[in-house]
């Protein structure tokens, strides 16, 4: 028997210096009362745990849908947005304005 590393041996002492230190009436009630809260621990440690594993598996069932749920593009929708791009730009070919270059002389009628 081993509770939270404490073996049997260890147990009859830590009993025997409550007995010294609480007296044989109050050791039962306090027995009863460690007992209980040492269960309500097991209980919600427990309802965590399963709440962890059901996260992960609604993670891991998602992670996996995920894969086949996405299609790979064929080379054919791949080329159209170029296309498009391509025959916009020709529209609209205007030139860029230049930018005298820092230090150079002002223009005519530049200050």
């Amino acid at each position: 028997m081993n509770i939270f590393g404490i073996g049997l041996p260890e147990m009859a002492v830590i009993a025997a210096i409550g007995l010294l230190v609480f007296g044989p009436k109050r050791l039962p009630e306090l027995g009863r009362t460690l007992g209980r809260t040492l269960k309500g621990f097991q209980s919600a440690s427990s309802g965590f745990e399963q709440e962890f594993r059901t996260a992960i598996n609604s993670f891991e069932a998602s992670a996996s849908e995920a894969p086949s749920a996405a299609t790979p593009a064929s080379p054919a929708q791949l080329s159209a947005p170029a296309a498009s791009a391509e025959s916009d730009s020709a529209q609209h070919n205007t030139p860029e304005p230049q930018t005298p270059e820092p230090g150079s002389a002002p223009g005519p009628g530049g200050i």
